[in-house]
């Protein structure tokens, strides 16, 4: 038996994540990483076991975003490190701080055709902000710290490091956990004459509009864009959805941006989401300020833009938006560009009420909309895909986790799991499609084992709908194929038997979905409610502009 009282590399790990204040690590164990839960024991550190290493990472994603600390997930070598890294890219995708530790073959046997040897940190770097392979035990602690820095640091996300397994087995002398206030990065400020002078440009706008990235939603910074838009008087929006300017849950945002003469991107990446900041991005000649804490984005806006990139600033987007909200000073009267943009915003798609076949999806979104809204505070889960835009569409005020600009579909489950355990005792509705309810849904399992309680709405059309929509406008309704699935599936009746509560909905009544929703959400644990829905295309909000031009 080993010697319990001696000191490693993993404890020297462990004590680290300790003064970081870490609370949770969301693994799958495997042979590399068993030092590491051996240091675990009496750390007060809990793990939470998950069924498949995409969903440890998305679970750390979801719980950095609704605690605001590091997510950290902890995988084996090899195949474990490759299963995790799709979640990765979107933690990568929505500026999440995610520490992922992953087993690594012994550095004694390099080259020597180890266990599942593999150059791990060149596998993770193209999905994360930074990948490294630790050194030695002896500075095991220190390159832990580095990893939690720059997970925070600038335009947060993902940092991998890979451990060694004789990095977590060699003995160190002594453990010396850094002070707590040394984790946390140094801040690029917007200084005060660089936010005084943006404040003013804005002020100097009939229509102003400010773009936040991922890293400033509500869910992750509270009132602090509301607070950013009462000082300057102009609309403050966060895109954090693959959407872009069609994200339904911004209603025609294409409609404001178009109008918008002077537009600050504060920490938004200019890419796809916002059109390469073409045509749908302002006002003929509209002007740009730009803030963002890496200079790759501040160029990439000059070579579309050109001189009317007004001002261009590196700095942090949370500091930057306190500077700037500080410097505004007295707003300028804009009740009516304000009022445009809240009802563009505002705006929804109409639910088509023609079909048979199941509910339509807005039905199905309005009774869980109505259940949150009796209970603040309660977190909204959404998935992507055509059902999950309909889900991402609803009006909530609460916190919400999406699938984020990276697209991907299928971490939901995940996400409602490190939902529940971040905030016990709040309601947590997850929605997602047939299509995503597949990819992991041995998590029932983890949930019922770790006491995670939400209500999943399953929408459930028996197709890949996205990419059959696809089909439709692409190549005509006469071409559809390959994306069919089984009317027979039952996931509620999976999950029941992975230790979930389940509820069928099948007959199209709104009344049997909001019984089901009721005795889900009183089942006090994980439960899945599979709806059959209509197999609609995702909300398209109508926008006034189109509908002039066609009257023209």
């Amino acid at each position: 038996m080993k010697d319990t009282t001696s000191l490693t590399g993993a404890h020297a790990l462990v004590a680290t994540l300790q003064a970081a204040g870490t609370r949770v690590i969301f693994s799958l164990s495997g042979n590399q990483i068993m030092p590491v839960y051996d240091a675990l024991l009496g750390s007060g550190i809990r793990i939470v076991h998950t069924r498949h290493e995409a969903a440890a990472v998305y679970m750390a994603e979801a719980w950095a975003q609704l605690t605001g600390q590091v997510g950290v997930a902890l995988v084996t070598a090899g195949a474990g490190l490759g299963n995790a890294l799709g979640a990765l890219i979107s933690a990568r995708a929505s500026e999440t701080p995610v520490l992922l530790l992953s087993g690594d073959s012994p550095r004694g046997q390099d080259g020597m055709g180890a266990f599942q040897e593999l150059d791990q940190a060149a596998m993770a770097a193209p999905a994360a902000k930074a990948a490294s392979r630790a050194a030695r035990a002896g500075t095991l602690g220190a390159e832990v710290a580095a990893a939690l820095r720059m997970a925070r640091a600038g335009r947060p996300g993902p940092v991998h490091l890979a451990l060694p397994a004789d990095v977590l087995t060699d003995a160190v002398t002594a453990l010396d956990p850094p002070a707590a206030d040394s984790l946390m990065p140094r801040t690029q400020a917007l200084d005060a004459t660089a936010a005084a002078a943006i404040a003013a440009f804005l002020h100097g706008a009939e229509r102003p509009l400010v773009l936040t990235g991922p890293a400033l939603s509500t869910t992750r910074t509270g009132d602090a864009g509301a607070r950013l838009q009462a000082a300057l008087a102009a609309p403050v929006l966060c895109m954090e959805s693959p959407r872009g300017l069609r994200d339904p849950a911004l209603g025609a945002l294409v409609e404001v941006t178009r109008r918008a003469d002077r537009i600050l991107m504060l920490g938004k990446a200019s890419d796809f989401t916002t059109g390469f900041l073409g045509a749908d991005m302002g006002a003929p000649g509209a002007r740009f300020a730009v803030v963002d804490p890496e200079a790759a984005m501040i160029d990439r806006a000059r070579a579309r833009l050109g001189d009317r990139v007004q001002h261009a600033v590196r700095a942090d987007a949370l500091p930057a938006l306190e500077a700037l909200a500080a410097a505004a000073g007295t707003p300028t009267d804009r009740a009516g560009w304000l009022s445009e943009a809240t009802e563009a915003l505002g705006r929804r798609a109409p639910a088509d009420d023609a079909g048979t076949g199941g509910l339509h999806p807005a039905i199905v979104c309005a009774a869980v909309q109505a259940r949150l809204a009796r209970a603040p505070g309660a977190v909204l889960v959404a998935d992507g895909g055509e059902f999950g835009q309909w889900a991402q569409a609803m009006h909530h005020d609460g916190p919400r986790v999406i699938n984020g600009v990276s697209g991907a579909i299928g971490g939901a489950p995940a996400y409602a799991i490190a939902a529940s355990l971040a905030r016990p005792g709040v309601p947590v509705f997850a929605m997602m499609g047939d299509g995503t309810a597949g990819f992991l849904l041995a998590e029932y399992e983890t949930a019922a084992r770790e006491g995670a309680a939400f209500v999943a709405v399953i929408g459930n059309d028996n197709l890949w709908n996205a990419e059959h929509q696809i089909q439709i406008r692409e190549f005509g309704a006469d071409r559809t194929h390959g994306c069919g699935m089984s009317p027979a599936a039952r996931y509620d009746a999976a999950a029941a038997a992975l230790g979930a509560h389940g509820e069928f909905v099948a007959d199209g009544a709104a009344a049997a979905l909001d019984a089901a929703l009721e005795r889900a959400q009183a089942s006090g644990g994980p439960a899945c409610v599979n709806v059959r829905i209509r197999p609609v295309p995702a909300p398209v909000v109508p926008s006034k502009q189109r509908a002039a031009e066609a009257v023209h």
